[in-house]
């Protein structure tokens, strides 16, 4: 289902879901790829029936979430995270990142925002990612030079690798990533996994 997405292969991809429904009908993954391959093509109201027949069916989805250890204490983000008690300097790191990172020339990749939204508003979407929040933690909360380490529930998003990767050179540190795929070292702008996850 995800090389169906990335193919843009919409009619295997149906195929491919209703044989994973077959197999596993309580399993969120099929209906997750399914609505986000009917999303990036385009297709608003197929991808709205398929998060409902999630509803229907009481499918939960895993909410994507990344950790990062400071001074012997997990801290936890989600998406858009509010609840951490340094939020307004973490936002406030963000910001000027995100100003750094156009400066050397990153462009958010809004076609991993699977909403059907304008792209400022997908950006915006993209700024806030639970990576993005726990690595703007790690700068504002570890010394200069020390490396950051995050743990991630679920696969990294393309975005947040490519931003992740232009972080560590204006930062001059290496970033550590292990998702659910792979471990990542980010260092000088450039990903051990060579861009293949």
């Amino acid at each position: 289902l995800g090389a169906c997405r990335i193919h843009g292969d919409v009619q295997r991809g149906i195929r491919a879901a209703e044989h994973i429904f077959e197999l596993d009908p309580t399993s969120a993954a099929p209906f997750v790829l399914l609505s986000n391959l009917y999303s990036a093509s385009g297709m608003w109201d197929d991808a709205s029936n398929v998060r409902k027949a999630m509803k229907s069916r009481n499918v939960q989805r895993k909410m994507g979430s990344s950790c990062i250890e400071v001074e012997k204490r997990v801290h936890e983000f989600t998406v858009r995270d509010l609840s951490h008690p340094q939020d307004k300097e973490i936002y406030a790191e963000l910001q000027r990142l995100d100003k750094q990172l156009k400066e050397a020339g990153y462009v958010a990749d809004t076609q991993a925002v699977l909403h059907n939204a304008n792209e400022m508003n997908k950006e915006h979407i993209l700024c806030y990612h639970s990576e993005k929040l726990a690595i703007a933690f790690g700068l504002i909360s570890t010394p200069a030079g020390t490396a950051i380490r995050i743990m991630k529930n679920l696969r990294a998003c393309g975005d947040c690798h490519t931003a992740t990767k232009f972080i560590s050179k204006i930062v001059g540190r290496e970033i550590f990533v292990r998702d659910a795929s792979r471990f990542h070292c980010f260092k000088g702008g450039i990903c051990s996994c060579g861009d293949y996850w």
